[in-house]
């Protein structure tokens, strides 16, 4: 079976990297779910062999930040913080600086691409109706949010999946990949700021353009309840990461909890899940699983890593470069874990840095920045890949390299 194992795997993560297969209406869940069936039916991975590949532990948390997320949104947060960011003041430097660190500190206890699907339609509303393009916003939105999830065990999929691998503890990986993540935010500012996109809106003095008010426009309302339940949650987990060895059944205690309400139907909590992309991790974890259970396979697979010697700072970031921006930083991190050499605890943290911020390089490096693209779009603000990478390619660079010299001086 060795042949059709690395058939489906290659083809699969083909689909990944170019988003669907040619002439086929397919997306990137559905490529992987369709390589997990057949690896499945044709025998190459059992039953079993599947069950053991699917990370449990990773879905029951990622489940978990999901519906702690729409507890977030049913509370009517994400709208108020939109709207506060918009009415911030300082021109167009202080509300492209507040975008900035709103978003990276609500994607360090909140999975990235949540941030940026909520907060992206309502900024854009905000920054129109004060007269300024919403490119350079949206696109700070998008880098923010993954710059900022950099930093924490739960602020992205592809840190959960390495956080479980390596049962890294939530505190030591805070102050490793924190630093490089507030340089990767400092990095977004400067770089925006400077760029001519939103250079073009900077009047006499960086004075903003007023606010064009809508008296019949309805204020964003905040309940209080259900947010300070959505609060207590957040820092149930994070205690959790902190203080618990079994995080998947505690965290799956929150989800319990969380469903447990007078006022919240589980239909609407449950509703705002993403299922597509729970699906796609149990997807990817069969396919890599029947590479990574196959004995031949799996040692050429590690002995081109070897080679290659990913245990070097400097090819790491490469190699996060480079898969983040083909297959995707989630498909690769999920490669590298199942059919890598030995990580230690620092590559593992290497690992998160790099591969989170390579993903701000192009509009296909991370989810985050295809969400924040799409809800644009339906804004009526369609952003180019061009006019995204022109940002995107020297932000990475910077923060890329900034934090190679962090990580090679601490180790």
């Amino acid at each position: 079976m060795n042949w059709l194992i690395a058939v489906v795997f290659i083809g699969v993560y083909i689909g990944m990297a170019l988003g669907r297969w040619p002439g086929l209406a397919i997306n990137r869940t559905g490529i992987a779910v369709f390589g997990a069936v057949v690896l499945l039916l044709s025998g190459a991975i059992s039953g079993e062999g599947a069950l053991a590949a699917i990370d449990f532990a990773t879905l029951a948390v990622l489940l978990t930040l999901m519906v702690l997320s729409s507890q977030y949104a049913a509370s009517g947060f994400f709208d108020w913080i939109g709207d506060r960011i918009t009415n911030l003041g300082g021109g167009p430097r202080g509300l492209l600086a507040g975008v900035i660190a709103v978003c990276g500190i609500l994607s360090a206890v909140m999975t990235n691409d949540v941030v940026v699907w909520a907060v992206t339609p309502v900024l854009i509303s905000g920054v129109v109706a004060r007269g300024l393009d919403p490119k350079p916003f949206v696109i700070a939105v998008a880098c923010a949010a993954n710059a900022g999830s950099a930093a924490t065990l739960i602020g992205n999929p592809q840190n959960l999946m390495i956080a479980e691998f390596g049962n890294l503890d939530f505190g030591s990986f805070l102050m490793v990949c924190g630093v490089p993540a507030v340089i990767g935010l400092v990095t977004v500012y400067a770089l925006i700021l400077r760029s001519p996109m939103m250079r073009a809106q900077l009047t006499d003095g960086g004075v903003m353009a007023p606010k064009r008010k809508d008296a019949n426009a309805p204020q964003p309302v905040l309940d209080k309840k259900i947010l300070t339940k959505a609060v207590v949650a957040t820092f149930a987990v994070i205690a959790i990461f902190v203080f618990v060895e079994d995080r998947a059944l505690w965290s799956l205690l929150v989800v319990a909890i969380l469903l447990l309400s007078r006022r919240l139907p589980t239909d609407q909590v449950l509703g705002r899940v993403d299922w597509h992309l729970l699906a796609l991790f149990c997807g990817l974890f069969i396919v890599t699983g029947a590479m990574s259970q196959d004995a031949e396979i799996a040692k050429l697979f590690r002995d081109i890593l070897v080679t290659l010697q990913i245990d070097h700072w400097a090819v790491l970031a490469a190699v996060s470069l480079a898969g983040s921006n083909t297959i995707g930083n989630v498909p690769l991190v999920m490669m590298l874990l199942s059919l890598g050499p030995d990580w230690s605890q620092s590559m593992l943290h290497g690992l998160a840095v790099f591969s989170t911020l390579s993903g701000n390089f192009l509009i296909v490096g991370s989810v985050a920045n295809i969400i924040a693209v799409e809800q644009a779009q339906k804004a009526g603000t369609v952003i180019s890949f061009a006019e995204y990478a022109r940002l995107g390619v020297p932000i990475t660079l910077i923060s890329l390299a900034l934090a190679l010299g962090w990580m090679t001086f601490i180790s």
